[in-house]
């Protein structure tokens, strides 16, 4: 059909001697363009040539460990230390608002001190988060243009409401009680408002990064919440754990902690065997940085509820105790994002969770149980 075209038995041969790889003649076309220039390996496939280019072909790996060049799917999150931060502050907050909220209805002339501590923690609290949160996006104004929506299937839109009515509400309750007598008996209001929205501001970023696609994050979605909120509470605790407290506030504070202390721990060893399932999504909570926080947070969370079992009620106990507590809390807050980061950079671990796919050795078990059938 060539030949015709150029009217001589042999364009054939001066087309092939003409062949820049891309299978265009220079006496049938002229390239022109930003391309036009291009260089390319030959007209042929040079598989040798692409081997030493690549380590092997896609369509030619070993479908048990399926990766594209090896390279990650997924980009890492951009998120910086401030959100991790923001994580531990906001699990502190908002449990510390909601046990104040508890006392007041509960015992608010016996523990009021307790209840003051808790909203101005609250309050504090609320504002240093809003800080950290506007540190990561970068300007004041983004975090103004996330209330332009009110989305609830959006974890990140509620999350932002959350914070902005707790924050509120939490500010109010400190201050009026010192204001004009008119509109003191609003501060147990908004003290209340303020414990039901400090429960979600603790627990929402569970259900947040648990909505990603980073394995690690996704494949926790069930009890990633649980763990937030139980932390949150083991944190709250151990922080109040550091002020002066009567003997009343003293028990409560301790046992609301020893709650938050336990469950935190069972919690987090059921998030660990639950990512265990996959190999590779739960391969960051046992090495690197962020298992190295991850197995440092159980340490310490142990060491925490140890101290709070021990006899006595002296000061330095209870200062020994909020501080372990807090180190733990903060280690596994800190492992949680830093294990998120690493899940996203390891390509297999994204197959595998999406394909589910289960350790070699509860292949082998479950082949040779068929094998038996």
């Amino acid at each position: 059909m060539r030949a015709n075209l150029n009217g001589d038995g042999d364009a054939e041969q001066r087309i092939k001697s003409y062949d820049d790889g891309r299978n265009i003649s220079a006496e049938l076309g002229t390239l022109t363009g930003e391309a036009s220039g291009q260089k390319t390996q030959s007209a042929n496939y040079n598989v040798a040539l692409q081997s030493k280019s690549y380590p092997y072909i896609p369509s030619k790996q070993d479908q048990s460990a399926p990766s594209y060049y090896d390279t990650p799917l997924l980009k890492q999150p951009v998120w910086i230390w401030s959100i991790a931060t923001y994580f531990y502050v906001g699990g502190v907050t908002g449990v510390s608002s909601a046990l104040g909220a508890v006392v007041q209805l509960t015992a608010p002339k016996t523990m009021g001190g307790l209840v003051t501590k808790a909203r101005w923690i609250g309050t504090l609290g609320g504002a240093v988060s809003a800080a950290l949160l506007i540190h990561d996006l970068g300007r004041p104004e983004r975090f103004l243009n996330m209330l332009r929506v009110f989305r609830p299937s959006s974890p990140m839109s509620m999350g932002s409401w959350i914070l902005t009515v707790f924050s509120t509400a939490a500010g109010a309750a400190a201050v009026l009680p010192y204001g004009p007598k008119i509109f003191r008996p609003l501060a147990s209001v908004f003290g209340l408002i303020s414990g039901v929205f400090g429960l979600g501001l603790s627990g929402y970023t569970g259900v947040l990064i648990s909505q990603t696609a980073v394995p690690l994050w996704q494949h926790s979605y069930r009890t990633m919440p649980v763990l937030f909120l139980a932390s949150g509470t083991a944190a709250a605790a151990s922080f109040l754990e550091l002020f002066d407290l009567n003997e009343q506030e003293t028990v409560t504070v301790e046992r609301f902690g020893l709650m938050g202390k336990v469950l935190e721990l069972g919690v987090s060893m059921a998030l660990e065997a639950d990512a265990k399932r996959i190999e590779r999504v739960g391969r960051p909570l046992q090495g690197g940085l962020s298992g190295t926080l991850w197995q440092t947070a159980k340490v310490l969370t142990i060491a925490a509820t140890l101290v709070s079992l021990m006899p006595g009620k002296s000061r330095a106990k209870r200062i020994t105790s909020g501080i372990l507590g807090s180190l733990a809390s903060l280690s596994l807050r800190l492992g949680i994002y830093y294990g998120g980061k690493a899940s996203a950079r390891d390509p297999r671990a994204t197959f595998d969770a999406q394909r589910q796919v289960e350790p070699p050795t509860a292949s082998l078990s479950t082949g040779l149980a068929h094998q038996q059938m």
